[in-house]
């Protein structure tokens, strides 16, 4: 991909950092977190909080939900699209997933892992939602088995490698970087059997070392981003819209870092802006 070449050849600077604040934004920098909080007080105020007792029994599992309609789902690809490939003894970076203009699907990956809500683990169940984890060890290491439960609802979900302690890892050097991710290749394998095989730096952050490092872990792809989820709404690398292909940044936090909404009313919303923007939701992995 020319915006994926453009990462590599260290030119992301401004688009990576521009989502790094919404990412995994407590480390981010002072004047990172007043620029998130300016484009946040923009934002319209927090829908009403949906509560999973509300409707009688019987009613469908996305009124219980707090939508207004069933979500939609895309089936899983005849041929997986074709992405660049990875440069030798590198992993591939994919940055969106090239499905044709008119095939309105996006992806949802959810990264980190400090919130462990059990409420959240109902939600997605109830809605199959199709989740891409990437988990940072000393983060959600504290509950393992909450993350265990969400990938075996039946949904699809996987748990994906996001470093021991999530640094920044374009400021260290290769055999840092290597430690962290094959620090929680190992940590994951231990604990759930195999070795992911995807991989997302924090903030968006990565060299060629990165590459490097990933590939010799037995990481195949390192998987970005180009829309974010904040409290209420998405913030686009580009544009002001979804695209076709979008891979959907989220976050498993709780109250203390939502500005008091929790997990599952932020799942909500942008599950709410996925459905009036006419999108389906996609499998990641059946796309990879």
């Amino acid at each position: 991909m020319r915006y994926a070449r453009r990462l590599v050849a260290g030119t992301l600077a401004a688009g990576a950092l521009a989502l790094s604040l919404t990412g995994c934004g407590n480390s981010a920098d002072p004047s990172e977190r007043l620029g998130r909080k300016a484009k946040e007080e923009q934002q319209p105020a927090p829908s009403p909080s949906p509560s999973p007792s509300v409707g009688a029994a019987g009613d469908e599992a996305y009124r219980k939900w707090g939508l207004s309609a069933p979500l939609q789902f895309a089936p899983k690809p005849a041929q997986k699209p074709v992405i660049a490939p990875a440069a030798p003894g590198k992993a591939q970076v994919v940055d969106r997933i090239p499905v044709p203009p008119t095939d309105k699907v996006v992806f949802l990956t959810f990264d980190d892992g400090a919130e462990k809500d059990p409420e959240f683990l109902k939600m997605a169940a109830d809605l199959k939602l199709p989740i891409s984890m990437f988990l940072t060890d000393n983060i959600a290491s504290s509950d393992y088995g909450h993350f265990e439960k969400l990938r075996d609802n039946g949904s699809g979900s996987t748990i994906n490698n996001h470093t021991l302690t999530h640094p920044n890892l374009r400021t260290l050097p290769f055999a840092a970087q290597k430690k962290e991710i094959c620090g929680q290749q190992e940590h994951l394998e231990k604990r759930f059997g195999t070795k992911p095989t995807r991989f997302r730096p924090p903030y968006g952050n990565y060299n060629d070392d990165t590459l490097r490092a990933a590939a010799e872990c037995g990481i195949s792809q390192v998987i970005l981003w180009r829309v974010s989820m904040q409290i209420n709404n998405f913030q686009y690398a580009e544009g002001s819209a979804l695209k076709p292909g979008d891979i959907i940044l989220a976050h498993f936090r709780g109250p203390s870092e939502l500005k008091g909404s929790t997990e599952i009313q932020m799942t909500t919303r942008m599950l709410q802006r996925i459905q009036e923007q006419g999108y389906r939701i996609g499998h990641l992995e059946d796309y990879l």
